[in-house]
């Protein structure tokens, strides 16, 4: 049986009086992406906090790779393999491509910046994903397009070795090309073998370019879902509250 690259226990999370996180189950799988749908106020940016380390969970069992592990901080989640790519995507508009991607992380040599190491690596990566929008891996962040900026966050984690890409809504604000290029991203990332969450309020994204959905409902994990074996109505019905996992619509 395949071992999940992710997966949570009876996850629960709690701001004082407030249960937002009420004993989640969960898992992603390597080569695949898990969508993390949900409306407002689901709970979906406390699970991923959870997972980077920045909000921990109060109690419940996290596996990496089939360990029980512990994540309290983002450098033990980046540690194990899990990176984040944010919506705001972190970026320095004043910096090129390749000083972004080893932001904190710079290669040094001789006392000095490893310049050709670090801009061969960028182009590596960028290559491994089939990137070829990008024209220098030397141009400003700020003269790219949301859609190639989008690229170059993930192209870090990829550079970073990520066993777990977290995406928080991908394609906000993308227009319709640029947002067929970030999901081909997507599917190039999760077939080099990582494990792939998405993040999305857009349910014909997920469906282009998820394997599972993931529902969640004031809290709890309502349903489960093989993209392939459902569709937008039955997804909706859950997101909303009317449908729950016996099939018995409220």
């Amino acid at each position: 049986m395949e071992v999940p690259v992710i997966e949570l226990q009876d996850v629960k999370k709690s701001f004082g009086p407030v249960e937002v996180l009420k004993g989640i189950d969960f898992r992603a799988y390597a080569g695949r992406v898990t969508a993390l749908v949900g409306d407002n106020g689901a709970g979906k940016s406390t699970l991923i906090k959870g997972l980077a380390g920045v909000q921990p969970y109060d109690s419940g069992t996290v596996k990496f790779d089939g360990e029980v592990v512990s994540i309290h901080t983002p450098r033990q989640a980046g540690h194990l393999g899990i990176e984040v790519v944010y919506q705001d995507l972190a970026l320095c508009d004043n910096l090129d491509i390749v000083q972004n991607m080893f932001l904190g992380r710079e290669e040094i040599k001789n006392l000095t910046l490893n310049e050709a190491a670090m801009e061969l690596q960028a182009q590596k990566a960028l290559e491994s994903l089939s990137v070829r929008t990008v024209k220098s891996v030397r141009q400003k962040v700020s003269s790219l397009s949301g859609g190639q900026r989008q690229t170059v966050a993930i192209a870090r984690s990829v550079l970073r070795q990520a066993k777990l890409v977290i995406l928080d809504e991908p394609t906000a604000a993308l227009g319709v090309a640029q947002t067929e290029q970030v999901l081909r991203l997507v599917r190039t990332l999760a077939d080099s073998g990582v494990a792939v969450i998405i993040i999305s309020h857009n349910l014909a994204d997920v469906f282009k370019a998820c394997d599972d959905i993931s529902v969640l409902y004031l809290g709890k994990m309502v349903a489960s879902l093989k993209t392939k074996e459902t569709n937008q109505g039955e997804v909706i019905g859950y997101i909303t509250g009317l449908k729950t996992m016996d099939g018995v619509e409220q």
